[in-house]
């Protein structure tokens, strides 16, 4: 008796298994089905993304951002006096900014100070020069999970999107957990509502979506996994990759946010295609002091300049401020200001480590809108001497490649997270 018991609860588990399986094949598929082809606002496929970042960005964006001039990041540590860091849990311990430096690095910040100085710049320095502003070491602060979750996550993220996303109040965005309860409303109102916007205010929303997807993924694939003897192991989560964005527990939601990833992915590229000509001139180099890694440091980078124009599925900015040119400046003015209160908001953010990603991801994407915005400028630039017309300060640069360097590793974890999902096939 006890045995046909047994065999009886084998075969359950085994169907319990099965359908289990059948389950995570099921969502593999449908995610793969709807995370294809051409992308809306733009003639680019996916595909083509994936293949151009694998084998010629990638790996070249990775060296870059090794190098001393972009892995140094001048962070100012905004005064934060609120008590969400309960609500954080690990993010105290794991959050924390690793703020050493050698010596010798000390020495050569206030040499780069002292030539940055000697530049002319006619462009707006933000809080770079802040009294309490100082270098980190991005190679010493990965980005990655810290146990910043909850409430007070969700909060710094509404707040951007209420504020910045030409967004009436009266429309909810899909799944937010601090929206009123819209009974049976499944989120597409909300998508209505954004299909009626003009292309720039989508492209904003679709920007903003973006990088909000990119941070996820980022958090997903350097997640916590354990803890042993004090020494933590991070790598990939398909679990927690799942939660945030497989199209059944998302409804649906999570493809929408990972097509606006490589939306985002796009703009930049195509503002790294659009800067080249500022760095090709022989007055700009990539200054730390040491004249060969300098050069080194300015080859690389012409390179993956090349690499960008060489793509031939490129965002086409012209379609954007192609009305009335008073119309036009007004929203490049709205822009403008949307991303200087975003850096703001992300001020507000309780997990250092959160913040300084989250403010340098959004300079990156603030600089290269900017580049977008600068066309003429930047192809009427004298070969030897500064320009009114079109600059670019160290910290805007550094943040350009760095933030584009955070997509193009998006974009490949993304590819590994595809792998595993299958591999439980």
């Amino acid at each position: 008796m006890s045995g046909s018991g047994g065999a009886a609860r084998s075969t359950a588990a085994r169907t319990v298994l099965a359908a289990r399986l059948l389950a995570v094949l099921s969502c593999v598929l449908t995610a793969e089905a709807q995370l294809t082809g051409v992308l809306d606002d733009c003639l680019c496929d996916i595909e083509s993304i994936d293949d151009f970042n694998t084998f010629k960005i990638f790996p070249k964006i990775q060296k870059l951002q090794e190098r001393d001039y972009f892995r140094y990041y001048k962070y100012s540590k905004a005064a934060n006096n609120s008590k969400e860091l309960e609500d954080c849990e690990q993010a105290n311990k794991l959050g924390a900014i690793n703020s050493t430096l050698s010596n010798q690095s000390k020495e050569a910040f206030i040499d780069w100070a002292r030539y940055d100085d000697s530049q002319d710049h006619f462009c707006e320095l933000d809080d770079e020069r802040s009294p309490d502003a100082q270098y980190v070491d991005l190679l010493l602060n990965p980005e990655r999970y810290t146990g910043y979750k909850g409430p007070s996550a969700w909060r710094v993220w509404n707040s951007i999107y209420e504020e910045n996303c030409f967004k009436p109040r009266s429309v909810y965005r899909p799944l937010n957990p601090l929206a009123p309860s819209r009974g049976g409303d499944d989120g597409e109102s909300f998508y209505t509502w954004l299909e009626g916007l003009c292309l720039e205010k989508r492209v904003f929303y679709k920007l903003i979506s973006g990088l909000h997807a990119s941070i996820n993924l980022h958090l997903c694939a350097n997640y916590l996994l354990e803890e042993t003897w004090g020494k933590p192991r991070w790598g990939p989560n398909v679990k927690e990759f799942t939660r945030r964005f497989d199209p059944i527990e998302t409804k649906g939601e999570g493809p929408r946010r990972l097509k606006n990833l490589y939306f985002l992915y796009l703009i930049e590229l195509r503002a790294l295609s659009k800067v080249a000509p500022y760095f090709e001139r022989s007055v700009v180099d990539l200054y730390t002091g040491n004249g060969h890694e300098d050069a080194e440091s300015k080859a690389l980078l012409l390179d993956i300049f090349r690499d960008t124009k060489s793509f031939h599925m490129h965002f086409d900015e012209k379609s954007m401020f192609a009305g009335d040119k008073k119309g036009a400046k007004s929203l490049k003015e709205e822009f403008r200001l949307h991303f200087k209160n975003i850096s703001r908001i992300m001020d507000c953010v309780g997990c250092d480590k959160c913040r300084l990603w989250g403010k340098l991801q959004t300079q990156g994407l603030g600089t290269a809108l900017k580049i977008l915005f600068s066309e003429k400028e930047i192809q009427s630039l004298p070969e030897n001497s500064p320009s009114k017309g079109f600059q670019l300060t160290r910290q805007e640069i550094v943040a350009l490649v760095n933030a584009f360097g955070r997509l193009s590793t998006s974009i490949k974890e993304l590819q590994n997270f595809k792998v595993l999902l299958q591999q439980t096939r």
